[in-house]
């Protein structure tokens, strides 16, 4: 699925990319979110120089492990991550929650929301794999990850 989705001629968002579908999207996921956990979610989008179109976080106070969960969305084929605290914090949501960090009904909360509204809910520890797609990423880039290509700044 990465390597039909990566297109060297568009780094930050595909070549028919809707900004305004995504924002739609977007507003519903947050809306949704909220509902789901009865709490006030902060969001951030239509990130500039990214190929991530933007976050949504559901406060710890909202969690049954008490926290954050953070759900990243890229401008690439509706793909979303969900995190426990912040990217990178634990390698995926297993480890999360065998660390105590996170609940699994929690987790499918926030999935079984990603899936209804259209997002392909992808793993963190897939992302963080090497990357070996054609496009040319940036030379700031130390070590490439599929994380990098689909959410990572230009």
């Amino acid at each position: 699925m990465f390597r039909e989705l990566d297109d060297p001629e568009w780094l930050e968002w595909p070549q028919h990319y809707d900004r305004g579908e995504s924002a739609v999207r977007f507003d519903g996921l947050m809306a949704r979110l909220e509902g789901d956990f009865a709490a006030r979610c902060t969001a951030e989008q239509d990130t500039q120089d990214s190929s991530e179109y933007g976050r949504v976080v559901v406060p710890a106070d909202a969690t049954v492990c008490r926290t954050r969960i953070v759900v990243c969305v890229s401008r690439f084929g509706s793909l979303a991550l969900v995190c426990a605290d912040n990217p990178g914090a634990f390698l995926g949501t297993k480890e999360a929650q065998a660390e105590g960090e996170l609940d699994g009904v929690d987790v499918a909360k926030v999935n079984r929301a990603l899936v209804e509204l259209g997002y392909v809910v992808v793993a963190e520890e897939l992302l963080e794999s090497y990357y070996d797609g054609p496009s040319r990423l940036p030379s700031h880039v130390q070590r490439p990850t599929w994380w990098t290509r689909f959410f990572g700044f230009f």
